[in-house]
């Protein structure tokens, strides 16, 4: 069905910021730096001084909107107050929740309505509609188009309540009204920048399956154990070993860390068991090689929207009041994600003048511009915060396919037809790509999106009798769901069973709940739509955690884990509950969930220093636990410095860097010599331990599950893993590469940062560098990309500390990859006294104050406060808008 609303006629526009030069005083940090740079420099330069001045005052500020006037806004059937603190969040205020929704559409348009349209054409599989001809969004489009993201939300349209639906056309509609008689240059820098480039026309209206769409996005990046199920099938290519596949992909169990729950919260069940019968796959390594490739290719087509890679996680963690020092409990989350500019958050705040069941909203937090509501946040009775659960919710099947015919059932040599269509891709500027889409019942055939000839064509060992190898991926998100029903149903919730309600709603992505109460309960729901799988002998486990065969039917799903025995608890006896990624429950208890965890050293970190405050009998304060966010303890440190302290350098050259390590307190600021170090030979630890075993897009990023993997190793000083295979006729032990690690990371830093060990600083490697999703590339011009890129700041932390910085050792790089995307403490006694910040700012407008003001001192592991009733709002308030109809 179509769900378009038309666009909403808008009233002839108020004078607007950037209508007239702004006063100097005015100009907004970026102008000010491209200024100074110029100031006093040849000709040339002035030249380009005009341009930056004329590109900034004319151009970028064109699109910033009046956060103080009076707008009207067709459709509201009442007046709307908006009033922005110092950080320019809206704090809304309408009679009815439609009125509340329309407003905070009108709000998104007004300050990111750029990301919004970006977001819609990816999840729409129009990417290449936006910004041309451009090879990496027409593989995009592609591969969304094949996933079939904008027929499922279509198709949830129709599944979601009345209330729900209302909801997001009163979003759309006050999207419209923004939109209205604006031309693309008054609403986003960026669309004047692609008309130098491609034809840029007026927006579509913003339709409310726009809003459902992105939701498959959110899914996506947060579908949890797809990636590694690749990366044991790439490591088995080189390797051919299931056992050494096993060894570095250890269990969560072998990491000896604490699960969310423990074993008293459920009643154990029998714990698994599959048998292995050989060693030897299903189908050969050749083919296997090629759908890997295949399958690894379309997803590194898809754009980061919300989080990928090693360090995306999360930390969430509730407190009872019983330890606290207002008797309340407190709550903290801190969701670790890819990080760009804009970030991804929308603070806001929605408050109905009357809270009753025609209007129940008067609520706080984190929004995604393009979607009503708040994702994380609290209200009046409840906080809440999510993690990534890591359920395992995709699968993918080898296939067996004979033209558009697939084997469902290899004993029973049934042949099926594929469903197929034909979808047409229109580039902005070029020539339109017809994609034939195939899929089994399985689902989406992800080796035909992409050239993977290799897959599609090779035949196997019996000829064309059992066809030609392809792979489908089977996903939860491609199942129509009521995720939108979850939200709003969370934003109202008062209690544990409200929780768990929404829970029930809240099929993708699958997402640990952290909750508290101001009448003083703590809790833990899990969410999601998780699959179950049959118990099947053979070569490799077959749950979820390797590749499939589609031709036996005993590896297809078997529905979905039932809601009621999805793990949850209230009030646990220890006075705390902490959800950082690791497993949700001990093995052998609960449903089947996953065996890809992560690690749990964050978890165990957070859990560590609750526990010791308790002992101390200090009460926590939203103080403490803000200094909790951004702890930089090293667990890698712990586990490896005392063997490397160890090591014998005869050079005292070399050994200077390893003097750095004694006495550390592995804490990892952003000015510590040895965090820089100690990273430095993990970084080459890593590469001369396993470059010469694994395929090279299968290279260890040095996560959680890596520590486990080398701190088992260092007790077995013969591993096969130790021995380099690059050099002939030596057998490397695990000291030789030790040692050889500690040189050349002195060696390295000696060239990357300064010859004097004492010069070195973790920051200094360590940072995080912003980048815009469309203007912020290479292939921008520079004037651009300085514009629209916040400068580089450098970070504390790394990937597995409390204080997610996560980079990719595989790269060779330290740079940031992800990170708190946000950080929130919220009182349950004091909703006032509660704490937030996010990574960049409220506002998409590069010209803005508020594009990066708040990344400093997020950098820095500041926090702002977060005013949420009446009286507060309005002591912080600084501008006042209303929308009337």
């Amino acid at each position: 069905m179509s769900a378009s609303t038309d666009p909403v006629t808008h009233e002839p526009d108020q004078p607007r910021e950037g209508d007239e030069p702004p006063e100097e005083d005015a100009a907004p940090p970026a102008r000010s730096r491209l200024r100074r740079t110029a100031v006093g420099i040849a000709v040339l330069v002035v030249l380009a001084l005009v341009a930056t001045i004329t590109f900034t005052v004319v151009t970028a500020r064109r699109p910033l909107p009046d956060h103080s006037s009076t707008e009207q806004v067709p459709g509201l059937s009442g007046e709307v107050t908006v009033q922005r603190d110092a950080q320019g969040v809206p704090h809304v205020y309408a009679g009815t929740a439609e009125d509340l929704f329309a407003a905070q559409g009108y709000l998104h348009a007004q300050d990111r309505f750029f990301e919004m349209d970006y977001r819609r054409h990816v999840t729409a599989g129009r990417l290449a509609e936006l910004v041309g001809d451009v090879p990496a969004a027409i593989d995009a489009d592609k591969v969304i188009r094949t996933f079939g993201w904008r027929e499922v939300a279509e198709e949830e349209w129709n599944l979601v309540s009345p209330e729900s639906r209302s909801y997001l056309q009163a979003y759309a509609q006050g999207v419209n009204a923004y939109l209205a008689d604006r031309a693309p240059e008054d609403l986003a820098v960026e669309y004047t920048v692609l008309g130098a480039t491609v034809d840029v026309a007026d927006p579509d209206p913003w339709d409310p399956v726009d809003s459902l769409a992105w939701l498959k996005a959110m899914a996506w990046d947060l579908r949890g154990n797809y990636d590694t199920e690749l990366d044991r099938a790439k490591a088995y290519s080189t390797l051919e070993d299931v056992d050494l596949v096993d060894e570095i992909f250890p269990t969560f169990a072998d990491g000896g860390n604490t699960p969310i729950l423990t074993e008293e919260d459920l009643e154990p069940v029998d714990a698994r068991t599959v048998a292995r019968t050989s060693t030897e796959l299903p189908w050969g390594t050749s083919a296997l090689d090629a759908a890997i490739e295949s399958a690894t290719t379309a997803l590194e087509s898809v754009p980061v929207l919300v989080g990928r890679g090693d360090g995306a996680g999360s930390n969430s963690w509730a407190v009872s009041g019983d330890l606290t020092a207002t008797g309340a409990p407190i709550l903290a989350n801190d969701p670790h994600l890819s990080l760009a500019a804009p970030g991804l958050w929308s603070q806001v705040s929605l408050h109905c003048d009357q809270v009753d069941d025609s209007c129940p909203f008067d609520v706080s937090g984190f929004s995604f511009a393009g979607f009503p509501g708040v994702i994380i946040g609290h209200n009046a009775d409840l906080a809440w915060g999510l993690t990534n659960m890591n359920a395992d919710v995709t699968d993918f099947f080898v296939e067996r396919v004979r033209n558009d015919t697939w084997l469902r059932d290899a004993d029973a040599e049934e042949w099926v037809d594929m469903e197929t269509r034909t979808e047409t891709i229109r580039v902005n500027g070029g020539t339109p790509v017809e994609l034939r889409v195939r899929s089994t019942d399985h689902g989406p055939v992800v080796s035909d999106v992409l050239d993977v000839g290799a897959v599609v064509g090779a035949p196997t060992e019996t000829g064309t009798v059992f066809g030609e190898y392809a792979v489908s991926l089977a996903w939860t998100a491609l199942e129509p769901g009521r995720t939108a029903d979850a939200v709003f149903a969370m934003a109202s919730a008062s209690d544990a069973d409200e929780i768990a309600a929404a829970a029930e709603l809240f099929d993708v992505p699958a997402q640990n709940i952290v909750f508290a109460t101001t009448d003083g309960h703590i809790g833990y729901q899990a969410p999601g739509k998780v699959p179950q799988r049959r118990d099947v002998e053979g070569p490799v486990p077959s749950d979820g955690t390797w590749p499939r065969p589609g031709w036996d039917p005993r590896f297809d799903w078997q529905g979905y884990v039932d809601p009621a025995e999805m793990p949850r608890a209230l009030d646990p006896e220890e006075g705390f509950v902490v959800a950082a990624n690791q497993a949700v429950l001990p093995d052998g208890v609960g449903p089947e969930l996953s065996q890809d965890w992560d690690q749990g050293f964050r978890s165990e970190r957070i859990r560590t220093l609750l526990t010791e405050q308790v002992s101390a009998g200090r009460p926590f304060t939203v103080a403490d636990m803000n200094d909790l966010q951004v702890d930089d303890w090293s667990p890698f440190a712990a586990v490896l410095v005392p063997v490397l302290l160890e090591m014998e350098i005869e050079d005292s050259y070399d050994a200077a860097g390893q003097e750095l390590l004694a006495g550390w307190d592995y804490r990892t600021g952003a000015d510590s010599a040895a965090a820089a170090y100690f990273n430095a030979v993990w970084r080459n630890l890593l590469s001369a331990t396993f470059w010469d075993d694994l395929p090279a897009d299968a290279l260890p990023s040095g996560g959680s599950r890596w520590l486990v993997v080398v701190r088992d190793m260092l007790e077995r000083p013969d591993d096969p893993f130790w021995d380099d295979r690059s050099t002939l006729n030596v057998v490397e032990t695990r000291d030789e590469i030790l040692t050889r690690a500690l040189v050349t990371a002195r060696h390295d830093l000696t060239v990357e940062l300064s010859k004097d060990p004492g010069d070195w600083s973790w920051g200094a490697l360590h940072e995080l560098s912003l980048q815009h999703p469309v203007l912020g590339g290479p292939d921008v011009p520079g004037l651009v990309r300085d514009y629209v890129n916040p400068h580089p700041v450098q970070m504390p932390g790394g990937s597995s500390i409390v204080n997610a910085t996560g980079w990719d050792a595989s790269t060779g790089s330290f740079a940031v990859t992800t990170g708190p995307s946000m950080r929130m403490v919220v009182d349950l006694g004091d909703l006032d006294a509660s704490t937030w910040v996010t990574v960049t700012g409220t506002s998409g407008h590069p010209a803005s104050p508020h594009y990066d003001d708040q990344l400093s001192s997020w950098a820095a592991g500041d926090t702002f406060t977060w005013p949420f009733t009446r009286d507060a709002v309005e002591e912080d308030a600084e501008d006042t808008a209303t929308l009337v109809p």
